[in-house]
């Protein structure tokens, strides 16, 4: 019975960050570019009591021994990398990507970092840069009084057109970063990633080459949270909750009945 209890208690906290999880996941449902993420669990330990095979007295071999599971853990979570659906904005920096790949940009330490939300802004100096102040790691500056920024779609060739020009002028070429196993990149927040030894290194390409998406200019990538879904996981993690802990309450009540028979 006492094994019982600390078993359950496993469960309480394997379900405690289950729900965590979709609570970060309803909490992003808004947010640009979002991936959500999946808990998988695995079983723990077994405590032996009968080994399977042994023979008994007669010299037959027992079909079955006897295991007793010792509770659960959490083996991971998994970003899933399922497309968002596609919102019109209207702003020319405003930048999705339908397909693989992520943007690169530029982090204060000069490593790489890689977001899907290409929400980009522009600086005083015309420098083409995150949210947060983050430039692209292509280094995209857009000159003083140009207008009418175009962003190719298949060839990530961004262009301007200056004032008393008829044709448009190259300022540069957005290029996309895939890998080999997108699940394996580390979340550091702000919307980026950076890549570890399980995500691999990246193949960098202009768009629509080598396997990458293509890029829609006036659009922003949704959250590929799914709201009903994560309420469905929602309600599955508080009754498991529930159970788990109602073996706890009713191993409580076996003991205390154990402890009163000596009354």
């Amino acid at each position: 019975m006492v094994r019982s209890l600390y078993t359950a208690a496993t469960g309480m906290e394997a379900q405690q960050l289950f729900m965590d999880t979709i609570s970060h996941n309803l909490s992003n449902v808004n947010t640009n570019g979002f991936k959500r993420s999946k808990v998988e669990f695995q079983d723990l330990l077994y405590q032996t009591l009968k080994e399977p095979g042994v023979k008994n007295q007669e010299g037959e071999v027992a079909p079955v021994g006897i295991e007793v599971g010792l509770g659960v853990k959490p083996a991971a979570t998994q970003k899933i990398f399922d497309q968002g659906s596609l919102a019109q904005t209207g702003n020319p920096l405003d930048v999705a990507i339908q397909g693989n790949g992520f943007f690169q940009i530029t982090m204060p330490d000069g490593t790489i970092g890689y977001t899907r939300d290409g929400s980009f802004k522009k600086t005083a100096d015309g420098t083409v840069v995150t949210s947060d102040g983050y430039p692209l790691s292509q280094q995209i500056n857009i000159p003083q009084g140009a207008d009418q920024l175009g962003i190719d779609s298949t060839t990530g060739k961004v262009t301007v057109i200056m004032p008393g020009q008829q044709t448009s002028t190259e300022i540069g070429q957005i290029e996309l970063a895939r890998f080999v196993n997108p699940a394996g990149l580390k979340s550091i927040g702000d919307n980026l990633y950076v890549e570890t030894e399980a995500s691999g290194q990246p193949t960098v390409n202009a768009p629509s080459e080598d396997g990458m998406g293509t890029l829609s200019q006036g659009y922003l990538e949704a959250s590929n949270v799914q709201i009903v879904d994560e309420m469905v996981n929602m309600i599955s993690a508080q009754r498991a909750y529930e159970i788990v802990s109602k073996s706890i309450q009713v191993s409580d009540e076996m003991m205390q009945v154990a402890n009163n028979l000596k009354r």
